[in-house]
């Protein structure tokens, strides 16, 4: 019997940017792993029991990474050309979920995923905490593979 994933042990690459360093896939949380359907209904005249409920195409969360604030990576590079110059390279954003041998358990890889929003913690001289950087992205689509 195999015993349920963990979610703290997971791996993020980004394909297509260059020169990334380690602080580039050191993310203390991932979020917006997930999709959902519309539904549209429509009403067929003369029946008025019930509406026909017609699925629409997926919707997508944004994917959202959170890490301690690092200064000059070529992540933060590529997050600041597509936020302040409006200039945009789509690339392959994966997730990988691993166990504890360091194995990959399932993957999700984000086609066509580009920055759309970027923050940072509030500073607070009362409290003595790890600056967090967080980083929303769009895409097209994903996949989740094992």
């Amino acid at each position: 019997m195999q015993d349920p994933a963990v979610g703290f042990f997971f791996l993020v690459e980004f394909n297509g940017i260059d020169d990334l360093g380690a602080n580039d896939f050191r993310f203390q949380e991932v979020s917006g792993l997930n999709s959902e359907l519309g539904v549209e209904e429509l009403k067929e005249g003369g029946e008025n029991r019930f509406a026909h409920r017609l699925p629409n195409p997926a919707k997508y969360s944004n994917l959202v990474l959170k890490r301690g604030l690092v200064t000059r990576t070529a992540l933060i590079d590529w997050f600041r050309n597509a936020i302040e110059n409006f200039e945009f390279d789509p690339i392959t954003v994966r997730v990988t979920l691993l166990n504890a041998s360091t194995e990959p358990l399932l993957n999700w890889n984000f086609v066509g995923a580009y920055p759309v929003k970027w923050s940072v913690s509030n500073l607070n001289a009362e409290k003595n905490e790890v600056m967090i950087d967080t980083i929303e992205l769009a895409y097209k689509y994903f996949t989740k593979s094992t």
